[in-house]
Parts: structure tokens; C-alpha cells; sequence
């Protein structure tokens, strides 16, 4: 979740209204086809406190991260655990420093877990115990902490004031600010780190890469320093309000209040609502599940760009703020192909996160979990049958 006062996001939605204005509408098509079957999600299981009598302890979901049998949750009211059908939670009464759990990741190295928490710094889960580093006791830059990711022995945390990173072998802690590294801001939001690279999403800075042969950072900002209108369509990051980055088979997917950036290390390639599948350009998190797909949070549902060289889309969302029932948009462009219902009846659209289970996809909202199952799953496009 990121969280900005009230006038900030009257400001915010006041400058995305004019940004849309740089980009031009593009006309419906009747004789836009898809090239293949894009995957849908149709059946889905809701989860919220009251369905699970407690056991999802709180229905504010931040963040989720996942492998092929478990499910950790990051929630407002603490940390859950989806194993096998079964739940298990920790609050501050059984150990956990804080209950606010805004980021989490798990080391492929060591199997430790690492929890960002708003407001109390980091924490590691490992063996059934929590170790607590704050600004008191560690090198933390700050204990508001939004993102964490591991890379290596290295532990590296998005807090209000930079980024820290720090050695689990050595014990010793890097800090990066406006003073050692290219920051227009301070402000860290979400980092992530692949094959020797570390992404980090600052709010109002753009996006920063870490090259961890080199140590050398690098940055991506807007480069027609334009805050109310993209003037040169995909000339760079659309946009210097940053909210994530994700890396995967060497692209970065960036998500900003204003849209979403891709980059493959040569071309950049901008999206907003007004020319894609996505339902709104206020994005909260971006997750490549691959270099040509990303599934999108949004204030108004998912959109999962399924495959990027056809530009097909498929996009989860109620249609009106009524409807009990999400419905699935399979759209190329900004042209919708067909409408497909689902059973996806989760009260709020307002998506935080999301994350997979092998081949399930679970998002987090503002009021509740779901899972979409992913029986016969298949990547990008599958070729259309002719009858």
C-alpha cells in the first residue's frame, strides 16, 4: 500500500487528469482480433475475516509473497501464513515486533523471511523466532519501511529516508541517500533485486538500478521532466512517481501513479489507461511474471498485459461500483474483444498486490484476499481454434 495525505492525492489526481492529456485517444476497432487465447482467471475463492472466522486476521492486505506451496501475507493487523488449506497467524502477542507487515520477501539462500513493517523498521523470521533491526540498534535509515528484497548475503530496505542494505554474514550496513547515490528524493518505496541487479522505486525519483559487480548506481527518470502530460510517448519512464519495480528475464516493469513502464535494457514502452488494457493509471504495484507479461494493481482492478508483442491484455474488475461480481475484459490495446464473467466477488477493487502460487494467482485489496485458480494454466497466447 502507499500511503500519502489527502492533499497529495488531490494533487495527484488533479496533475493524472492533465497528464492524460498527452496522450491521444485511440479509436475502437471492430476488426482489432486477438492473435491467441490469452489464460483467463474465471474461478476464484474470496477470503476476508468474517469467511475465515479470524483466521485471515485482517482484511487490509499489503503484500503477498508466495512460492509453489505457501502464501505469506502481510496485513495491518499482522502476518499470515496459507499453507495446504490451513492458516496460521503471528501478531505482537506471539512475537512479531509489529503488526503492520508492508513488505515481505523470502531468501532463496538462507529460507529466512524478511518483513518491512510500517513504522518499526525491519524484522527476520527464521526458525520460529523474530529478530528486530530498527533506526536504535541497526543501520537503518529510518524505521518507515515500505519494501524489502534479498540478493545474495544482502538485505536491502526502502524506508522514507533511502535505502539501506545490509550484509547478513558480515553484519555490516550500507546506507544510500541524496549525499552517495543519484536521489532527486528520499522517498523509497519498493525495491527488488534479480540476477545481479537492485531495483529501487522512489516516490517523485524514479527508478534506481544497483549493479552489484560494479556497485554502481544508476538512474531512470521522466526524461521530458514533464509532471502534468507524457510529451514524448515512450522516450523513458513514464513518469518520475515511482511505486515498484520488478525485474525478470532481464526487463524492468515499472509502476507509477501515472502508468506503467517497461524497459528491456534498449526500448522503453509506456501504458496508460487511455491506450491499454489497464483500468486506471494509479498503480500500485507491478509484478513481471515473465520479460513479456506483468500483472498490474490498480485503484480499479488487476491488468495483466499477457503478452506484450500483440499488446493483449486481460483486465479484472467490477464495471460499476454496484456490481457484486468482477468481470474479465480480454482486450488488445485499448479495444475490448470480449467479456468473460467470473466468480470473483471480493467488495473492494482497490488492488494492493499481488502474487502466485505455481500456477494461482492470489490478489490482495483494501478489503480482502482472493485466489484465482490456475487449473490448465498456459503463458501468453494460446493459437485460436478455427471451426
Amino acid at each position: 500500500m502507499k500511503f500519502i495525505n489527502m492533499g497529495t492525492f488531490i494533487m495527484v489526481v488533479l496533475i493524472g487528469s492533465l497528464f492524460s492529456i498527452g496522450r491521444s485517444q485511440e479509436n475502437q476497432s471492430s476488426n482489432v482480433k486477438l492473435a491467441g487465447d490469452p489464460y483467463v482467471y474465471t474461478e476464484w475463492e474470496s477470503f476476508t475475516v468474517e469467511s475465515t472466522h479470524g483466521a485471515l486476521i485482517n482484511d487490509h492486505i499489503f503484500c503477498l509473497e508466495g512460492d509453489e506451496n505457501q502464501l505469506w501475507i502481510g496485513t495491518e493487523g499482522g502476518l499470515v501464513l496459507y499453507e495446504d488449506g490451513k492458516w496460521k497467524s503471528w501478531t505482537e502477542e506471539n512475537g512479531l515486533p509489529w503488526r503492520v507487515i508492508s513488505g515481505i520477501t523470502k531468501s532463496p539462500k538462507t529460507g529466512d523471511l524478511w518483513l518491512a513493517m510500517l513504522g518499526y523498521g525491519i524484522a527476520r523470521f527464521s526458525a520460529g523466532r523474530f529478530d528486530h533491526f530498527d533506526q536504535m540498534n541497526s543501520g537503518l535509515l529510518n524505521d518507515v519501511v515500505y519494501g524489502v528484497a534479498t540478493e545474495g548475503d544482502n538485505v536491502w530496505a526502502a524506508t522514507t529516508a533511502g535505502i539501506s542494505c545490509f550484509n547478513t554474514v558480515t553484519g555490516l550496513w550500507d546506507i544510500y541517500d541524496e549525499k552517495n547515490a543519484p536521489m532527486e528524493e528520499v522517498w523509497s518505496y519498493n525495491v527488488d533485486a534479480r540476477d545481479g541487479k537492485v531495483y529501487v522505486a522512489v516516490w517523485g525519483g524514479g527508478i534506481l538500478e544497483w549493479d552489484v559487480a560494479t556497485r554502481i548506481w544508476k538512474d531512470y527518470v521522466d526524461p521530458d521532466r514533464e509532471m502534468e502530460i507524457d510529451l514524448y510517448r515512450d522516450d523513458g519512464l513514464i513518469h518520475i512517481i515511482t511505486t515498484s519495480a520488478s525485474y525478470i528475464d532481464h526487463v524492468l516493469w515499472a509502476s507509477t501513479y501515472f502508468g506503467l513502464s517497461r524497459y528491456d535494457g534498449r526500448n522503453w514502452r509506456g501504458y496508460m489507461e487511455i491506450d491499454s488494457g489497464l483500468p486506471s493509471d494509479f498503480i500500485n504495484l507491478a509484478v513481471g511474471r515473465s520479460g513479456t507479461s506483468c500483472y498490474v494493481s490498480t485503484d480499479k482492478g488487476l491488468a495483466v498485459l499477457v503478452d506484450y508483442d500483440t499488446d493483449t491484455w486481460v483486465t479484472y474488475k467490477r464495471d460499476s461500483e454496484s456490481d457484486e461480481i468482477w468481470t474479465a475484459h480480454v482486450m488488445v490495446g485499448n479495444n475490448t474483444i470480449m467479456t468473460i464473467p467470473t466468480n470473483l466477488t471480493l467488495p473492494n477493487h482497490f488492488v494492493i498486490c499481488s502474487e502466485f502460487t505455481g500456477n494461482d494467482l492470489w490478489i490482495g485489496t483494501g478489503h480482502g484476499l482472493a485466489r484465482g485458480s490456475g487449473r490448465g494454466y498456459w503463458d501468453g497466447l494460446q493459437k485460436t481454434q478455427v471451426k
